[in-house]
């Protein structure tokens, strides 16, 4: 008796669907929807990483899980890959020199030393940003020439809570360019 042969079309869907949007057009779709911006730090022994996100987003309040995406191509992917924790640093408009700090290649993210320390768990955690938060890696996914990483939040510090309802200086980036939410930015 012969076996059934597997549907192809349900190993490959997207083959049924058209064509996908090329990088340019897909990156022109995204470059006019902001992203909050986080910068993400872990060890995972050899020494501490760090890298500017705007793919930071909550996804379960019970339990406490979040998730951001890392490019392959990131100097800090093979760490990101690999530690057993991170630490995601929520900024604002005051923590921009941060997220730009974040966001260049080739420098020392951790050459300041007064700008940084290891929590008593060890991961590095940059002082003085809005907020941070250590989370458990629960799950990776590859994902194109990227990793969706989810974290389980276990412990968090807010250095500038943000009051219900104001932007309270939030970092956003757009269109390749960093703003701050104001209250001029609130539209009813």
């Amino acid at each position: 008796m012969s076996q059934p042969h597997p549907d192809p079309s349900a190993q490959h869907p997207s083959r049924h669907l058209g064509a996908s949007l090329s990088a340019d057009d897909f990156k022109t779709l995204f470059r006019g929807h902001p992203g909050g911006v986080a910068v993400i730090t872990a060890d995972a022994g050899d020494g501490p990483v760090a890298m500017t996100a705007t793919s930071v987003s909550s996804v379960s309040a019970d339990p406490p899980l979040l998730v951001f995406s890392v490019s392959a191509l990131s100097s800090a992917s093979v760490v990101l890959s690999s530690a057993e924790t991170v630490v995601v640093h929520l900024l604002d408009a005051h923590d921009l020199d941060l997220a730009k700090l974040g966001a260049t290649s080739g420098v020392d993210r951790f050459a300041d030393a007064d700008s940084w320390s290891r929590l008593t768990t060890g991961e590095p955690v940059y002082r003085g940003v809005r907020a941070w938060v250590r989370c458990a890696v629960v799950s990776r996914m590859d994902a194109g020439g990227s990793i969706v990483i989810a974290g389980h939040a276990l412990q968090s510090h807010v250095e500038r809570d943000v009051e219900p309802g104001s932007p309270a200086d939030a970092l956003v980036f757009h269109n390749r360019t960093w703003y701050r939410l104001s209250d001029a930015s609130v539209i009813d």
